[in-house]
This record gives C-alpha cells, sequence and structure tokens, in this order.
C-alpha cells in the first residue's frame, strides 16, 4: 500500500474481511447503547430511498428497537419517504418498506418546498444549476428528517458507509448530516454481505447505486458519477491493490472532498492559526 492508503484505510475503519453475524450484532449493540445512553431518545428516524445503504440501515434500526422494547425501553423507529414528486422507484421504496416493517412509516413529498426555495433564489438573482438543485434536494430531505426526529424526542439516522465516506459523494449538510452513522467502517460489498445475511430481498441489495439528485441526468448510477466502481473502492479500502488510474481517482476524491467529513473549525481549531 501507498503511504496515503494506508492512512485512508485506517480512517476509514474498513476490515478485509467480516463476519456477518457478528458485525450485524456490533452493529445493533452500538445502535442501543447510544440510545440507551441519553435518557431523551424515544425514537429513531431515517429516509428510506429503496436503495441498499438505507435499507440495511433501516433494518439494523428496527432490530435494535425490537430489541430495545422487549428490554422495557421506549423507543420506536420511523421510516421516512421523501419523494420529490413521482419517484421513479417508488415500487423499490415500498419493497424495503415491506423488509424492514418499520413501527411508523411518514410521507413527506418535498418538491413545493424545494421549488419554491429555487423559485425565491432565482427572484434574488441567484441561479443554481441543476447539480445544485439537487443538492437542495437533498438538504430539504435532511431538514424533513430532523423535524420529524424533533417531534418524536429522537435522532436522525445517517446511511454513511466508509465507501461513500472516502469519495465525499454526499450533500455537506444533506444526506451527510445525523446523529449517528451506524454503517460507516462498512464497504460496499460488505454492507451488501450483510443484506444477503439478513434475508433482504436480492432486487433491493443488487440495485445499481445511484443518488438520483439531478433532473437532468436521472437514475444516474454512482459509478458513472465517481469515474470509479464500488468494486475498486472497497478493495482500496481492504488495503488491496488497484489500477493506477482508479487509484488516483479514489485519492483525488478523498483529497478534494476533505471538507465534507470536518465540522465547522473556529478560529481555535484551525490548524494554520
Amino acid at each position: 500500500m501507498s503511504n496515503l492508503q494506508d492512512i485512508v484505510v485506517r480512517e476509514m475503519k474498513v476490515n478485509p474481511t467480516i463476519e456477518s453475524k457478528i458485525e450485524t450484532r456490533n452493529i445493533i449493540h452500538f445502535i442501543k447503547n447510544y440510545v440507551q445512553s441519553h435518557s431523551f431518545i424515544k425514537s429513531l428516524t431515517l429516509g428510506i430511498s429503496g436503495g441498499q445503504d438505507s435499507t440495511l440501515a433501516g433494518k439494523l434500526c428496527q432490530m435494535a428497537v425490537d430489541e430495545l422494547k422487549e428490554e422495557g425501553n421506549e423507543c420506536q423507529f420511523i421510516a421516512v419517504k421523501l419523494p420529490y414528486g413521482e419517484q421513479k422507484d417508488a415500487s423499490e421504496v415500498e419493497d424495503a418498506l415491506a423488509y424492514i416493517q418499520p413501527d411508523e412509516i411518514i410521507t413527506v413529498n418535498i418538491k413545493p418546498a424545494v421549488d419554491q426555495s429555487i423559485q425565491s433564489l432565482k427572484e434574488a438573482g441567484v441561479n443554481l444549476t441543476d447539480f445544485q438543485k439537487g443538492n437542495e434536494k437533498a438538504r430539504e430531505r435532511m431538514k424533513v428528517q430532523y423535524a420529524i426526529a424533533s417531534n418524536n424526542q429522537g435522532i436522525v439516522i445517517g446511511t454513511d458507509h466508509s465507501a461513500e465516506n472516502i469519495t465525499g459523494f454526499f450533500t455537506k449538510y444533506g444526506d451527510g448530516a445525523a446523529d449517528i452513522a451506524p454503517l460507516f467502517g462498512l464497504n460496499k460489498r460488505q454492507g451488501k454481505q450483510l443484506l444477503m445475511y439478513l434475508e433482504a430481498p436480492k432486487h433491493l441489495y443488487e440495485k445499481v447505486p445511484t443518488a438520483d439528485l439531478e433532473d437532468d441526468k436521472p437514475q444516474l448510477p454512482d459509478e458513472e458519477a465517481l469515474g470509479v466502481s464500488y468494486e475498486d473502492i472497497d478493495d482500496y479500502l481492504e488495503g488491496r491493490s488497484v489500477s493506477s488510474e482508479s487509484k488516483e481517482i479514489i485519492e483525488k476524491h478523498y483529497i478534494k472532498n476533505a471538507h465534507k467529513r470536518e465540522l465547522a473549525y473556529t478560529r481555535y481549531t484551525w490548524p494554520k492559526n
């Protein structure tokens, strides 16, 4: 491994292999422990997109909440459907919900809020690109989740995992914002491995990953947007060799998007003071 790859592997906490039963229990324990350590928490909120990451996080949250309730703790899991108008993969969202079996389902169409925000900005002379509009959707979705969590004495669950974190493939203060991120430390193939172990419907973990935020490029595959495959990203995170081209792309993403992995600096924490 190169020096940078060695640093990244340590930072992203990905193990070369995982044992599904142990990893599942470790994640459930983390979720339960966090809830039990904060007396105000009565709910967990998560947006369900129908993709691998939210399906896995949602299933693990519901499993953790079921155990908490059996142990006498008051807690519920709230799954949120957050379409922008009509969602093209709405059937897969329903399949994910049927698999997760959440305590409660709330649907909020973000289109009116997003469109009004974009129009207000336009009237102020700020014309967003299609890509920037996509970020507005991601941030509106997170805003809604925090509103629901606040209304239910709860926290918001993030779906960020290490293959996403390394590339910065999330919207800052959008899907990158959350109270806990139980999937961190897993790469993409390991998330799939856990869904297989948890007997999820095959089409949910085989689904082509897409953020689906841009109107001009609906259902754009993540790998096309990133310019590198998850297979190569996963290999890199496991400390394996990848092609020099893939290595360069991955490390460029890592360096360029470092700011997304950091909290806001103050004059006391900025290292160049």
